[in-house]
């Protein structure tokens, strides 16, 4: 089965930066209908102050989530810096000790991603928040690869399924956070979370496949 080094990983962490700065006023826009507005501006303050701190040189895959989970934990305020500071640093751990890093290895960092955000809230698919995207994306690829599939074949399906997750909340209406008080108004827009998570799964795939031996 196809891998990827931790060391060579360093890449994909300077994609998710690439990502969200590239998308900071679209997901300020989005949040802006049904929220405060900030999230383009909150993500990317947090994932720059990540980049400026960091030395792809000297580290890893798994030491760059580290780092930009503690940045996001303790640099950013609002929801989302301890929900993705939260997600980065579970991702991080599971992948801990780990030279190589297979489909399977990348299977229980989504699970962790997942289990880390749970641990936050009462939050679940639906709700219309990052987790609509996140967890069909994460279940998709580990029934790919309980079936057999390879590595690329399994982030196949976690993007089919993790866009097809985000692209429902547009007509969910929000049960959690500032924009649950809107009630039926918040149908219509897209939700800000499951857009980043979205550029963040996206990001991974797109710079993990060049990477794989």
């Amino acid at each position: 089965m196809s891998a990827f080094s931790n060391k060579d990983g360093v890449a994909a962490a300077e994609a998710l930066v690439a990502a969200i700065r590239k998308n900071k006023e679209y997901l300020s826009e989005i949040d802006g209908a049904i929220g405060d507005g900030d999230h383009g501006v909150n993500m990317n303050k947090g994932f720059t102050l990540f980049k400026e701190g960091f030395d792809p040189a000297s580290g890893d895959l798994g030491q760059a989530l580290k780092a930009l989970g503690r940045v996001l934990l303790t640099e950013i305020g609002g929801s989302m810096g301890p929900i993705y500071g939260t997600f980065f640093r579970e991702m991080s751990k599971a992948m801990a000790g780990r030279d190589a890093i297979d489909a399977a290895v990348f299977a229980a960092m989504l699970r962790a991603a997942v289990s880390g955000v749970e641990s936050l809230g009462e939050a679940r698919v639906g709700d219309k928040t990052m987790l609509d995207t996140l967890i069909p994306g994460t279940e998709a690829f580990e029934k790919s690869l309980a079936g057999g599939a390879d590595f690329p074949a399994c982030l196949d399906a976690m993007e089919k399924a993790a866009k097809a997750g985000w692209e429902s909340t547009k007509d969910m209406e929000a049960k959690i956070g500032r924009a649950s008080r809107l009630g039926k108004r918040s149908v219509g827009v897209l939700d800000a979370g499951a857009t980043s998570c979205w550029l963040i799964l996206k990001a991974f795939s797109d710079s993990i496949r060049p990477l794989l031996r």
